[in-house]
């Protein structure tokens, strides 16, 4: 069976665990969320696609990426399409290592062991926060981590609510990202200096370095 691929691209890893790495990475077609600050809308229904089976996409990390072993499957959303599981499984039995990015609107109880999550916390000025799917902190591992994109001082506030009701800081790496360009790096530096907690700023280094 053949997947949705909005564009497959190499780049540098830009957020995350793994920032910084060489990434080959594998961008997924479609998605069930609206973020009103949403960075990718060609990724998103009634824009262009491609079909490709999970073997046609290894062959062209293994016939031009073999030497890079960190492979991102991101969106859109992944695991609208079923056959994303059996990409991860499938790169990950070649040798890669896999990183998932998803909105955490849908379960990631069937996503591998293996592989690596990034998983959006949506917070309220997304207009999406109420698709949280929260239940899916019982499925992370501690090194897999949270995503929480803040647009203003009220998107902070509710996200520290979040961790201090799940006790996330405990469990996961929690990264907090200024949304582009309604908040700067640097004011949210400050509101995560304030609280004297050990929170990650996360800026977006593919924009800083202006590749994709």
């Amino acid at each position: 069976m053949s997947l949705r691929i909005s564009e497959i691209f190499f780049s540098i890893q830009g957020e995350g665990p793994l920032v910084g790495f060489p990434t080959f990475f594998v961008r997924l077609y479609g998605c069930n969320l609206n973020c009103s600050w949403c960075d990718t809308p060609y990724a998103k229904e009634g824009q262009r696609y491609q079909e490709l089976s999970p073997e046609e996409i290894i062959t062209q990390w293994e016939s031009n990426y073999k030497e890079i072993p960190h492979v991102a499957i991101t969106g859109g959303e992944p695991l609208l399409q079923a056959q994303s599981i059996n990409l991860m499984h499938e790169f990950s039995k070649r040798g890669a290592k896999v990183l998932l990015e998803t909105n955490g609107s849908l379960s990631i109880k069937s996503v591998p062991k293996e592989v690596l999550i990034v998983m959006d916390v949506k917070t309220p000025s997304s207009g999406m926060s109420k698709h949280n799917l929260f239940e899916n902190f019982n499925y992370l591992k501690k090194e897999d981590a949270l995503k929480f994109v803040i647009k203003d001082f009220h998107d902070f506030h509710w996200s520290l609510e979040i961790i201090e009701e799940f006790n996330l800081l405990e469990k996961f790496n929690c990264f907090f990202s200024p949304a582009y360009p309604y908040l700067s790096p640097e004011k949210l530096a400050q509101f995560i200096l304030e609280t004297k907690r050990p929170l990650r700023l996360q800026v977006q280094l593919h924009k800083i370095l202006k590749i994709k």
